[in-house]
Parts: structure tokens; C-alpha cells; sequence
């Protein structure tokens, strides 16, 4: 048997003792039997429906799944027992075979009650075993936040999860959808800004083009990525990153691509460090506005059960072909921690650092930021995520022309986004998600704010 095979074998059998159906919470009457009634040769059994469910869990634990089928149709009539029927239909498709139409039935539990832990784990089985590793690691990971399973269940959760990433080759995700814009060229929305001649201020009346143009474009994004086994604890990576937004003409279109590639080295079963090299390219109406080379190291591990916190060093060299000024080298240092507050939310919190040191000490700055977000799933089919962001920025050098003093920004990043995972069409679930964000800054023609819609079609499972 393949280890990963066994893995499984072990967790359907530790899996009893996780919450949902296990034998403990069926009432005592559900063990017996009803008394055998005859008349004239005929004899009829009556049970109710707590002894019908422990008849049926008596055939399915002797895998008598023939047999349990027309039984848990007729309990499927008994006011009270839906998540039971439910359930028991959906184990005796995966024990027979028709994994799809388990994870269908499993995955329409968890869409009216994303806290039934058993049912996440017999998903992520039946989904392992479908070939769907990605989806498969997923609802463990989502499983391991129940604070109520057993330590051996736990263990065996962490093999698994350890082995499908040793060997998950690929992964690929894709949205697509349509983002009314209130600021599609990030531009200020004053008409005038104060212009300094020596001694003199004078005020400037602003074009049309170079104020803030409200638009509607169509926006997908593509992630894929590979991780290629190259040692016992080794890994070589290879992400790829690429988002666009496609308007009315192409003046303002705005498009980006981004790969990283290099080699991850996992220290046991709960930390991994990695290092990668980064290339990125960005087009805005039609030309390539930046080129980007450098590296990336990160590393990663758990805090505990239900936690991880993550760092990542990010190293460039930027190429700007609109204005030399902004060519130079920018860093970035970040720090984040993820907690499992329930079985089906998680809560994170991030800290960064940020430097840029380009050609034009005006452009060149320092950042210090922090962010906090909740996402998880919802009863009735809904996933939600709300996050923020706030940081300060402090410039190197004054514009003259606009301010004899170095610019002070605040900048305010919100996001919330809401999904449908009963509604699938080919795999994808409807998502609608808002982006809010906000430059204050003293010197009004880099003042500015942002909001966005997007309604787009993404994958959950």
C-alpha cells in the first residue's frame, strides 16, 4: 500500500472518534431493535427513528452498504434527522466508490454548517483520493483548527498533510470577472494644486487627463505553480503570478506577471525556509511601465496547533522605463501570524517594512505598516474575508516645485469579500469583493482615493 494510502486508512479509522456521528451520541434506544409483530404468517418490525439510525450505523460499520441504502431513505422522511441521512448518504457513495458524488453530498453539508469537523475530513479523504491534493490539503488544514480532536487524529492529520505536500506537483487557480473603478489611473480628484515659482505660490488648474477617470474594466487573475522533489527534504519551487485589468481603449489598462523560482528546504513536519529567485514586469496602457529582478527568502512554521507565522525577506532591483527617477533598489520586510479562532475562521495579523532607495531621493522612502484580517466559512454556503492595512511613509527629499518639505503619507488599504459556495458553475463560485484605498498626503496632487467592485467567478474547493 502507498504511505499515503495507509495515512488514509488510519485516519478513516481514527476519524470515529471525531465529532458527527459517532456511536456515543446515538441515544440508547438507537442500539436495539423494535419487537417483531406477526399476523397470519407475516411478521412487520416498527422502530423509531433513533433505533432506524442505529440499525443503519450498525450495517454501514459492516460495510452492508446495499442493505443501508433503502434504510436511510426511509429515516431521510424523519423530522429531525436530515444532517444524519445526509451524512450517511454521502459515507456509503465514498465507501462504494463514487467519490465525486460523495464530495458533492460532503461538500453541500459543509455549505449549511462549516463546523462539522468529521464531515471535513472524510472531504479531504474523498477528495485525496479523487487526485485533488490542493482541495484535499486544504480541508485538513481547515480541520486541524477543531480544538476537539483526538491527539491521534491530530498526528495522523500532520502525516498526511506532510506527504501531500511532498508530493502536490502542481497547482492552479483562476478568476475572472468585471471591477467598476472610481480611479482607474490612481490619480487625484481636485481641480486646482498650488505651484512654487521661488517666493511666489501660484495655483495650476488641472487637465481632465490628469485628474481621477471612474471605468469599468474586465479583470482575471492566474496563479499556478510547481514543486518539483529534488531531495528528501527539498523542493524546488516555481510560482507564477499574473493579474490584469482590461478597459475601454487602452490607455489605461493595466496588466502584471511575476515568477519566482528556487529551491524549499522543510525542517521536519512544522517549519520550511526558502529561497527563490523574483522577476516581475508591469504594463500600463500598452507600455511597460516597471522590470523587476531579486530575491526572496521566506520561511515559515507552526506556533502551536492552530497557528503559523511566517517571514519573508524581498530584495529588487527596479527598472522604470517611464522615468529613471524611480529606477533603484526597493526591500521589503514582513512578518505575519495566522490563528485558528474556530473551526471554520481564521484570524491573522502582519507587521512590514519597506525601503526603497531609487535614482531620485524625492521618490526614495521609508514605510512602517500593520494589517489584521478574519476569513473563514460561514453557515449557508457563504465565505467571507475582511482585512486591513494602515502604514506611514516618509520621503528622502522635498519636490520643490510643490512643497519645500519632504512628503508625510498615511496610507489606508480596506478589503471585504463575500462568496456563494452552493452556486457552482464548472467547478467556480460566484465572489463579489470591494477594495477601498486611501494617500493622504499634504501635497494635494498625490492625495488621492480608490474604490473598487469586483464580481468574478473563483474557485473554493
Amino acid at each position: 500500500m502507498p504511505p499515503i494510502l495507509g495515512f488514509l486508512a488510519a485516519l478513516s479509522a481514527a476519524g470515529s472518534a471525531a465529532p458527527a456521528l459517532s456511536a456515543d451520541e446515538v441515544t440508547p434506544a438507537a442500539a436495539e431493535t423494535g419487537t417483531p409483530s406477526c399476523i397470519a404468517g407475516r411478521c412487520e418490525v416498527k422502530l423509531t427513528a433513533p433505533q432506524l439510525l442505529g440499525h443503519v450505523q450498525k450495517l454501514v460499520a459492516a460495510k452492508r452498504y446495499d442493505e443501508a441504502r433503502p434504510l436511510i431513505a426511509a429515516l431521510r422522511q424523519a423530522p429531525g434527522f436530515d444532517f444524519q441521512t445526509r451524512f450517511l448518504s454521502a459515507y456509503v457513495a465514498q465507501q462504494s466508490g463514487d467519490l465525486h458524488g460523495a464530495a458533492e453530498q460532503y461538500k453541500a453539508i459543509l455549505a449549511d454548517d462549516p463546523a462539522q469537523t468529521r464531515v471535513r475530513l472524510e472531504l479531504a479523504s474523498t477528495m485525496l483520493a479523487m487526485g485533488d491534493r490542493q482541495a484535499a490539503d486544504r480541508q485538513f488544514r481547515m480541520a486541524e483548527q477543531s480544538g476537539d480532536l483526538t491527539p491521534e487524529v491530530a498526528r495522523t492529520i500532520r502525516t498526511v498533510r506532510d506527504v501531500i505536500r511532498q508530493q502536490r506537483a502542481w497547482r492552479l487557480d483562476f478568476s475572472v470577472g468585471l471591477a467598476p473603478d472610481s480611479n482607474i489611473n490612481n490619480a487625484t480628484s481636485v481641480d486646482t494644486v498650488i505651484g512654487r515659482f521661488g517666493e511666489f505660490e501660484i495655483p495650476l488648474q488641472l487637465s481632465d487627463e490628469a485628474k481621477a477617470k471612474s471605468g469599468t474594466g474586465q479583470t482575471g487573475t492566474l496563479s499556478a505553480g510547481l514543486r518539483l522533489p529534488v531531495a528528501r527534504q527539498m523542493s524546488m519551487l516555481v510560482d507564477l503570478d499574473t493579474a490584469g485589468t482590461n478597459y475601454k481603449g487602452a490607455a489605461y489598462d493595466d496588466y502584471s506577471a511575476q515568477l519566482a523560482v528556487g529551491p524549499e528546504l522543510r525542517l521536519g513536519q512544522i517549519a520550511a525556509v526558502s529561497l527563490q529567485a523574483v522577476g516581475s514586469q508591469r504594463w500600463f496602457g500598452g507600455d511597460l511601465l516597471t522590470r523587476q529582478a531579486g530575491v526572496r527568502l521566506g520561511a515559515q512554521t507552526a506556533a502551536g496547533p492552530r497557528a503559523r507565522l511566517g517571514l519573508q525577506l524581498d530584495m529588487r532591483r527596479t527598472d522604470a522605463r517611464f522615468d529613471d527617477g524611480f529606477s533603484g533598489w526597493q526591500g521589503g520586510l514582513y512578518a505575519t501570524y495566522e490563528r485558528g479562532i474556530s473551526r471554520t475562521l481564521v484570524a491573522s495579523g502582519g507587521l512590514f517594512a519597506r525601503r526603497d532607495w531609487l535614482n531620485q531621493a524625492a521618490w526614495s522612502s521609508r514605510e512602517l505598516g500593520g494589517t489584521l484580517g478574519l476569513g473563514g466559512e460561514l453557515p449557508l454556503g457563504v465565505n467571507f474575508g475582511v482585512s486591513g492595512t494602515v502604514s506611514r511613509a516618509a520621503f528622502d527629499a522635498p519636490i520643490e516645485f510643490f512643497s519645500p518639505d519632504a512628503r508625510r503619507d498615511w496610507r489606508l488599504v480596506g478589503r471585504a469579500t463575500i462568496g456563494y459556495r452552493k452556486l457552482r458553475f464548472l467547478g467556480f463560485s460566484p465572489q463579489v469583493s470591494y477594495s477601498y484605498t486611501r494617500t493622504a498626503t499634504p501635497i494635494t496632487i498625490y492625495d488621492n482615493k480608490r474604490s473598487r467592485f469586483t464580481f468574478a467567478l473563483a474557485r473554493y474547493f
